[in-house]
């Protein structure tokens, strides 16, 4: 998913699927890419749950899929959580050092 993301272009399809479902001829318009690239793009994008897409005649129509994203949020989320948790020991640690009587050369006494 986060190598799906990590092109604009397809980022911005994303951002387009976000205010609703599209046809392909409409995400392909503020491209300057040929049809076939954006077919690609969206595959892409598929294959990686972030979109769906259906065919009803000659429109490919796509949407996107929006619980896909909740893996990765638990994957961020999670993440975070570790470097709070992290930083906040750091944190007390120099809290801790800071509070610490030092001698003349600036080391902590004994």
């Amino acid at each position: 998913m986060f190598q799906a993301l990590a092109d604009p272009s397809r980022r911005s399809m994303v951002e387009r699927l976000s205010r609703g479902p599209a046809s392909v001829s409409e995400l392909a318009l503020p491209f300057s890419m040929s049809l076939p690239a954006v077919v690609q793009h969206l595959q892409v994008l598929e294959a990686s749950g972030l979109v769906r897409s259906e065919k009803i005649g000659r429109v490919r129509t796509c949407r996107l899929e929006p619980t896909s994203l909740d893996a990765a949020q638990h994957w961020i989320t999670e993440r975070r959580t570790t470097w709070e948790r992290r930083l906040d020991r750091l944190g007390d640690y120099l809290a801790e050092s800071a509070d610490a009587p030092h001698d003349h050369d600036g080391r902590t006494e004994p």
